[in-house]
């Protein structure tokens, strides 16, 4: 069954996001089926669960640069490139829609944000490496000093 649920789905400014982004409902697809998770005696016959797809190959949302980082990103994730997002953890078929569109807006945000910069290589300082050898000294006395005392008598 489909969804004919076409509300927008917004994703707020963040990084990689500077204005934001709007995913048309049209291009959003969600089927619904029986729920395993918690409930009452009318757990089975309520059509809870959700399933959320979202076709990033083919999406109009995205810009090509987003496109392929949100394809290099979530491809562990993508079947034909789509996105499938299942919510089962309510009892109520709108929370569970909720639940996860709210996953499909953190997915994306994490997979469209920017790599982080390189780690610059840098070396210790000499006054750093100075103090280690001298922490390094002053460890090696104290346990010299633990050593047994041997006396001339032996």
């Amino acid at each position: 069954m489909t969804s004919g649920f076409s509300g927008d789905l917004v994703v707020p400014p963040g990084r990689g996001l500077p204005s934001g982004l709007t995913v048309p409902g049209s291009e959003l697809v969600e089927r619904f089926s029986r729920s395993s998770g918690p409930g009452g005696q009318g757990v089975n016959t309520a059509d809870s669960r959700v399933e959320l797809r979202y076709d990033v190959l083919h999406s109009s949302a995205l810009t090509e640069l987003q496109r392929s980082r949100a394809l290099d990103q979530l491809a562990p994730r993508l079947v034909d490139g789509v996105l499938s997002i299942t919510a089962s953890e309510h009892r109520s078929q709108l929370q569970n829609r909720l639940a996860a569109r709210a996953r499909l807006v953190n997915h994306l945000r994490e997979a469209l944000a920017p790599p982080p910069p390189p780690r610059r290589a840098t070396r210790p300082s000499r006054g750093a490496r100075q103090r280690r050898l001298d922490v390094k000294k002053q460890r090696g006395q104290i346990k010299a000093g633990r050593a047994q005392v041997r006396t001339q008598d032996d």
